[in-house]
């Protein structure tokens, strides 16, 4: 280990990964099925170096990855959930035994560090365990309430939509061929995933795995490229789940539209976090860190803004800047690194020019605020900030990396209104000792989701909660019963009993009328004493 200024710097590392160049090209060749394409070379971001390439598809195999989904669908809709759910446990399984491979490939793919991409499999073992448990039930027809007592048998169906596409980013390419392709798998669907290419070789791992545990080989394709595969996907499929950008969901979400079928969009979020004066300054202070600069800040759910109340802004800000200087980055295949590298070029350079634009405009750095060549080409310092106000770019805009901004206050009212003040909407801190006030602050914040005493990772973890934005932030919710049920189309079958629910025939429509309306006044008590309204 090596010191740069107060940075803990770990040299890369010299043992080899548990993945092979051989692993790379047999997973390369299960995306060429439709012929042999243009490939795109991909690199590690840790140095720069080659980590292999990939066949690029094209509409028409898009096209014919939803062809093939789409038969095999049919099959599937008819195996019985439970069948279904011993397929996922096995996977569960079988990630969890196998996990050191996909944790080597993971981390050369996106450049993060162990513990990040730990975090990232543990999500996944959940994902596959909770719907698998839970979906059988969920999906079994429900009787619901009928007209009139006794006159109308009612009953709630769920029916797979049929072939969604799931459009996913490099961030967390893991769970993200784990999070949507299950819950819509359990619901008797087909899954086209389109990852990003940067880290293709993670989805391609876990197709491969799928297929072991005996999933239906056409039941779950991948299909590889830029925007103009995720057209195609979004012109061919039934159903999108997108995880992304705000502009790119606002894409998506007009070409859905366009063929009248359902998405759900993860979008960006600029999130805050809320010191109050009595939180637990040792505890909020590690929240912050965590909750910044996990994954190098390319998290959906980061803390990009933290507001703390003035009495304890001074002690507050000198113990984050502390820890922040201790931070040990490095690009390691052990849990030495708290923090790596970032992913791809084009979020190094949105980094950058944020911190840049933001000092020029008069904000202070208190910590960080350098790219680190020394140690990889996309390494960047996690950076605190300080001084930030409207005109800069950092002050709205989603960083998306290890850039929190500082802001004192002392009205509560007043810090409220500012942090409802963006277009975002996805998930928020708040700490405090006093739980009660600690709920009806995180009530009144606009998001989707609001963690007490923790950054985002209760929240998140929730499974059977939903998880989603409000505003620009993205459309429906992953997680929970919101979950599983996106994935289906919820179909009414009501039967009728003894006599029709419009009145016999014999009845003159008067006395129809009189009945009715005596018979509603009575439910409308009856339904307010149950009801306790």
């Amino acid at each position: 280990m090596i010191e740069t200024g107060r940075l803990s710097v770990i040299n890369p590392p010299r043992e080899a990964p548990q993945f092979t160049p051989e692993l790379l090209e047999r997973l390369a060749r299960r995306v060429s099925l439709w012929g042999e394409r243009a490939r795109q070379t991909l690199y590690s971001p840790f140095d720069g170096s080659v980590l292999g390439a990939i066949p690029i598809c094209s509409p028409e195999d898009v096209q014919q990855a939803v062809r093939l989904a789409r038969t095999a669908q049919a099959a599937w809709a008819k195996v019985d959930p439970k069948t279904r759910a011993r397929i996922m446990l096995r996977f569960h399984d079988l990630l969890l035994e196998r996990q050191e491979e996909i944790l080597d490939l993971t981390q050369y793919e996106t450049g993060k560090a162990r513990r990040d991409a730990q975090e990232e499999l543990l999500d996944s073992a959940i994902v596959a365990q909770f719907y698998a448990t839970r979906s059988p039930g969920w999906l079994r027809p429900r009787r619901t309430g009928g007209t009139f007592v006794g006159l109308t048998q009612t009953w709630e169906y769920r029916h797979p939509v049929g072939v969604v596409g799931v459009i996913s980013p490099w961030n967390y390419p893991l769970v993200m061929a784990v999070s949507e392709p299950i819950p819509a798998l359990m619901a008797g669907n087909a899954v086209v995933l389109k990852p990003d290419p940067q880290t293709t070789f993670t989805a391609l791992w876990i197709q491969a795995l799928m297929e072991e545990t005996g999933l239906p080989a056409e039941l779950f394709q991948i299909v590889t490229g830029g925007a103009e595969v995720g057209a195609a996907l979004v012109a061919s499929a039934d159903f999108i789940a997108l995880t992304g950008s705000t502009p790119t969901g606002r894409k998506v979400a007009r070409q859905a539209g366009e063929r009248l079928i359902g998405v759900s969009l993860e979008l960006g979020g600029k999130n805050p976090m809320l010191v109050l004066e009595d939180a637990n300054l040792e505890a909020a202070v590690d929240g912050a860190i965590h909750g910044a600069f996990a994954n190098a800040g390319q998290l959906c759910v980061s803390l990009e803004r933290i507001y703390v109340h003035e009495k304890v802004f001074e002690a507050f800000t000198r113990r984050l800047v502390e820890k922040t200087l201790n931070l040990r980055l490095g690009a390691t295949l052990d849990h030495r690194s708290q923090m790596g590298s970032l992913t791809v070029q084009r979020q190094f350079d949105t980094v950058l020019a944020h911190v840049q634009d933001a000092v020029a405009k008069g904000a202070r750095v208190l910590a960080g605020g350098r790219p680190r060549p020394d140690l990889g080409p996309l390494f960047f310092e996690p950076t605190i900030l300080t001084g930030v106000t409207p005109e800069m770019r950092v002050y709205s805009e989603e960083t998306f990396g290890p850039v929190v901004s500082l802001y004192k206050f002392s009205d509560l009212e007043q810090v409220l209104t500012l942090i409802n003040h963006s277009e975002y909407g996805l998930n928020a801190s708040v700490w405090t000792k006093d739980l009660r006030k600690g709920r009806e602050v995180a009530a009144r914040i606009q998001a989707g989701t609001v963690n007490i005493n923790e950054s985002y990772a209760a929240a998140w973890a929730s499974m059977d909660a939903p998880m989603g934005g409000f505003k620009a932030s993205g459309l429906g919710r992953r997680h929970g019963r919101e979950g599983l049920y996106r994935f289906t189309e919820v179909q009414t079958i009501a039967i009728e009993r003894l006599v029709p629910v419009t009145g016999p025939t014999w009845l003159p429509r008067g006395w129809y009328g009189r009945i009715v309306t005596a018979a509603l006044r009575v439910f409308k008590w009856l339904t307010r004493l149950w009801y306790r309204v």
